[in-house]
């Protein structure tokens, strides 16, 4: 009989003890899949600082350039025509005061001066803008249609080689008609500097082009 009741009581205590030891193997399996998974959810909603594409900087817009001011191209020359011819003396006594400057490519006063530049100097102290360059000259006003009709205060212009053709490479003011093979002007000479010169002398009659009446 003892030896059956202790057998029993083995028996229930063997039990609980494995009951006891089910039920603690089952909280500890189960408890971390609960923390797990919240935290895997809890993941789901956040991202984590380091993984958090950068902020943008907002980019401030280059302020809009203004157009640049239009240059004229063109020179403002006074307008042929706009000297009376009752000016003309004028302009032929202050060609004159230049005699005897020496020639000096590209000068304008009387320390040296070119063709181009006397006749462009002379209309100056008149306060009238007339081109600086001889072929840029040798466009301004209206041409003279004949040597006859030839006057002071013309503008004549000559080529480099006579009897051929070629650009504009001098001029000068005519200052005097004194007959039909006698018309007299004014120029920059390169090697005897300003001085005046006949049209018909050998070497400038051979040259001559053309003849500009500029106002």
């Amino acid at each position: 009989m003892k030896k059956y009741l202790s057998q029993s009581l083995s028996c229930t205590i063997f039990t609980i003890l494995i009951t006891t030891l089910l039920f603690s193997c089952d909280v500890f399996r189960t408890t971390p899949e609960r923390h797990s998974s919240s935290r895997s959810t809890a993941s789901r909603g956040r991202t984590s600082p380091s993984r958090r594409p950068p902020a943008r900087k907002p980019v401030a817009k280059a302020p809009a350039r203004k157009p640049a001011p239009t240059r004229s191209t063109t020179p403002a020359y006074s307008r042929p025509g706009s000297v009376n011819t009752a000016n003309i003396p004028e302009v032929v006594q202050i060609a004159r005061t230049y005699t005897g400057t020496p020639y000096r490519s590209g000068g304008n006063d009387k320390d040296g001066i070119d063709c181009s530049g006397l006749i462009c100097q002379v209309y100056s102290e008149m306060g009238v803008k007339v081109p600086r360059i001889s072929w840029q000259q040798s466009e301004f006003g209206q041409e003279v249609g004949s040597v006859a009709e030839i006057k002071p205060g013309d503008w004549l212009f000559f080529v480099p080689e006579a009897g051929k053709e070629g650009y504009v490479s001098h001029a000068g003011i005519v200052t005097d008609v004194r007959g039909r093979d006698e018309i007299i002007f004014i120029h920059a000479s390169t090697s005897r500097g300003v001085r005046e010169d006949n049209l018909f002398s050998t070497y400038f009659k051979g040259r001559f082009v053309k003849a500009m009446r500029p106002f």
